[in-house]
């Protein structure tokens, strides 16, 4: 069964939409967005709550933490396998982020999202006005990927910290994240015409909000 895509767009007329590069503070901004605009908060990996109907046969991109030896694998990978993973799971998750939005639009408030839903989709499912994207120039977001403490990114640089060679195992890391924060994909976002907003040493959180406050031509 298909479902139109101006269908889709009709129903979403309450969901702002935030996509962009790592550490270019899409997470904070949803979060604060929502705090504000007393909305929903869809963080990074929001759609979680769909995991256990997947399976390997059909997400082997998401199944991969239940197929994977242990985590010295994850972190070993090359970083062209890892950036295939990465590609991979955002175009399977795709459809869990499309469905879980149509359960929360019911609640009728506002939505803030911080999403993997690729530029092509975003066309079809929203409008300029409710889409935002956040870069992160590739040097700051790979050198500063570790500068947070939400527990995903602890857990990781713990698994790093872990291996046989610990400095070997972080720099091979490193070229993961130069993969997937590559110039090439940063253009993609810059060129895609959505309204943008580029991070930098001088950039704050309240001047960001703001930014997309009026841009969302929220009140």
């Amino acid at each position: 069964m298909n479902i139109f895509n101006n269908i889709i767009k009709s129903m979403f007329q309450n969901v702002y939409f935030i996509t962009g590069t790592a550490y270019a503070g899409k997470s904070t901004a949803v979060k604060l967005l929502a705090e504000r605009f007393d909305g929903i908060c869809c963080g990074e990996n929001y759609h979680d709550v769909f995991m256990k109907h997947i399976d390997k046969e059909f997400q082997p991109n998401l199944a991969y933490f239940d197929t994977m030896k242990d985590w010295q694998e994850f972190i070993s990978r090359t970083p062209d396998e890892y950036a295939a993973w990465i590609d991979g799971c955002s175009k399977e998750a795709e459809s869990l982020e499309i469905i879980r939005l149509l359960q929360l639009v019911a609640e009728d408030k506002k939505i803030f999202v911080d999403t993997n839903i690729s530029l092509e989709t975003l066309r079809e499912i929203s409008d300029y006005q409710h889409i935002a994207v956040m870069l992160c120039p590739q040097s700051m977001s790979v050198e500063r990927f570790f500068d947070r403490s939400d527990p995903e990114k602890r857990f990781i640089l713990d698994q790093l910290n872990q291996a046989e060679n610990p400095e070997k195992a972080m720099e091979n890391y490193r070229k993961c994240l130069e993969k997937i924060n590559s110039k090439e994909i940063y253009k993609r976002y810059s060129d895609s015409g959505f309204y943008t907003i580029v991070r930098d040493e001088n950039s704050t959180i309240e001047n960001t909000l703001q930014k997309l406050i009026e841009h969302f031509g929220l009140k």
